[in-house]
């Protein structure tokens, strides 16, 4: 058994479901995160787009395809969490996807996809949510 096989198995040994969304949620908006600078500057839609070539697209497909995972799990009649949650969480998921899309075509701010895996980080880890996000809903 390789290395990086026996940590994984330990992890998911050690680790519950809730621990190990909260570390892949975190890595992810990490990810996201790295790269906000070079976008928040670019000048216009080529710069953004070179932004998104240069590993900014690569952080967004990776947030996508974690919160498909979400809202395929969620969408399990089998998910524990209760329906009004699991509704609410689908829909974030659904606007991931859409919000995503317009990053993708440097036509929108991937800030709010970090904003939203950030509350959905603390929520994991038993923290409130920000009062910006508490305002609005």
């Amino acid at each position: 058994m390789s290395y990086a096989a026996a940590y994984q198995r330990t992890l998911t040994e050690t680790e519950n479901p809730r621990q190990i969304e909260r570390r892949l949620m975190a890595r992810v908006t990490g990810d996201l995160e790295r790269h906000l600078p070079q976008f928040t500057a670019a000048a216009d839609l080529r710069a953004r787009l070179e932004v998104l070539a240069n590993g900014l697209g690569q952080a967004i497909w990776e947030n996508q395809r974690l919160w498909l995972n979400f809202v395929s799990d969620l969408s399990e009649p089998e998910n524990a969490l209760p329906p009004q949650l699991r509704a609410g969480l689908i829909s974030i998921g659904l606007w991931v996807e859409r919000h995503s899309q317009q990053v993708l075509r440097g036509m929108a701010d991937p800030r709010p996809l970090v904003e939203v895996n950030q509350n959905i980080v603390n929520g994991l880890a038993g923290i409130g949510t920000s009062p910006r996000i508490a305002e609005e809903a």
